[in-house]
C-alpha cells in the first residue's frame, strides 16, 4: 500500500509536495525541450513581466500569491542569468522595478508556443481523471482563504478534547478538589473571603442540602473543573464557584460546565441563572456572555471582589 493511501488525507500537504516536485522535475525537461534554460519556478514572475513593461516586486508578489521574499529571490536569479534587470522608480526612488532584458523577451516569445503545448498536454492528463483537479484545487484554496488549516485543526483539537471530558455529579470524594481548584484561582487574582470559606469548607451543607448542585469535570481520571448551582431565590440558581485547572484552560471545560449547569437548572424547574464576577477576569466574562449571560443591576454582590452581576433566563428544553 502506498504511504499516502495508508496515512490518508492528513498527509495532503506532503502528497501535494511530492506531486509538485515531480511536476517541477518534468517541467525542467520540458523547458530543455524548447531550448531554454528558464527555471520552472520562475514561470509566474516571467509571465507577469511578459505582459507589461516593468513591475515592482511587491506588485508581482501580490498578483501571483507568493511572498515578497520568494519573488525577490527569483528576480535575483533571473538578473544573474541575464533574463531581467532592476532599476529605481523615476517618481519614487524607494521602489525598485523589474523589467525583462532582450534575452528575457526572447524567452517569453519562445514560451508562448511552449504554453500552447503544455496546456494541451495537461488537459489530456486531466481528461484521464474522473474529477476536475483544477476546479477542485481552486475550491480548496477558496476554503482555505475563509478559514486556515491551522484554524480547522485547532477547532478539531478542541472538539476532541471536549469529548474526552466527562461532567459528573458531585461525590464526597470530590470535596478536596472542589476546594483546591477554587482556592487556586481566587488566591491567584484576589484574596479568600469568609463567604468563600463558608461554602468551600462545607459544600454538602451549604450547597447540596439547600437544594443546590455541584458539577465536576473529569479528564483522564483527574478533576479538572468544578462549578456549583446555589439557590438564589425561588426561581433562580446562582452559578458559583466555577473553577478550571490552568492545565486545561482553553480546552472548553468551562463551556461544558456552563452547558451542564444550564441543563441541571432546566431539569430543576428554575427559570433564571445569576452570577457574580469581576470584569478583570476577561476570559471568564467572555465565557459567560457566550453562554448567554448579560449584565444586570440592582443585585448586591456577596463578595468584595465582585464588580459585575450577570443573569440569563434558563433556556427552555429543546423539542425534536
Amino acid at each position: 500500500m502506498d504511504f499516502y493511501d495508508r496515512i490518508g488525507v492528513a498527509a495532503l500537504g506532503s502528497r501535494l509536495r511530492r506531486l509538485g516536485d515531480k511536476l517541477a522535475d518534468e517541467a525542467a525537461q520540458v523547458y530543455t525541450l524548447y531550448g531554454t534554460d528558464l527555471q520552472p519556478r520562475w514561470f509566474p514572475v516571467v509571465h507577469v513581466l511578459g505582459e507589461r513593461e516593468a513591475e515592482s516586486v511587491t506588485a508581482i508578489a501580490e498578483e501571483i500569491g507568493h511572498t515578497h521574499a520568494s519573488v525577490s529571490q527569483i528576480v535575483r536569479e533571473m538578473v544573474s542569468q541575464g533574463y531581467a534587470s532592476q532599476q529605481k522608480g523615476q517618481t519614487d526612488g524607494r521602489k525598485t522595478y523589474v523589467t525583462l532584458t532582450p534575452k528575457g523577451r526572447a524567452a517569453v516569445a519562445t514560451m508562448k508556443e511552449q504554453l500552447k503545448d503544455v496546456r494541451s498536454a495537461v488537459n489530456a492528463l486531466l481528461g484521464e481523471s474522473t474529477a476536475d483537479l483544477w476546479l477542485a484545487l481552486g475550491e480548496f484554496e477558496t476554503a482555505l482563504s475563509r478559514r486556515s488549516l491551522y484554524q480547522h485543526v485547532q477547532q478539531q483539537k478542541k472538539l476532541r478534547e471536549e469529548q474526552d471530558v466527562q461532567i459528573e455529579p458531585y461525590q464526597p470524594c470530590h470535596a478536596r478538589d472542589f476546594k483546591r481548584l477554587n482556592e487556586e484561582w481566587i488566591t491567584t487574582y484576589f484574596k479568600m473571603e469568609d463567604a468563600d470559606r463558608h461554602v468551600l469548607d462545607h459544600p454538602e451543607e451549604n450547597i447540596l442540602s439547600r437544594g443546590g448542585h455541584i458539577l465536576v469535570a473529569v479528564l483522564a481520571g483527574e478533576v479538572v473543573g468544578v462549578c456549583s448551582l446555589i439557590p438564589h431565590d425561588a426561581q433562580t440558581y446562582e452559578l458559583a464557584k466555577m473553577a478550571v485547572s490552568p492545565s486545561v484552560q482553553g480546552k472548553g471545560v468551562g463551556w461544558l460546565l456552563g452547558q451542564a449547569a444550564m441543563e441541571k437548572a432546566r431539569g430543576s424547574g428554575m427559570t433564571r441563572l445569576y452570577l457574580e464576577s469581576n470584569t478583570s477576569l476577561a476570559p471568564a466574562i467572555r465565557l459567560y456572555r457566550k453562554l448567554g449571560f448579560k449584565e444586570t443591576s440592582g443585585e448586591m454582590p456577596h463578595y468584595e471582589r465582585c464588580n459585575i452581576c450577570m443573569e440569563m433566563p434558563v433556556p427552555p428544553k429543546r423539542t425534536e
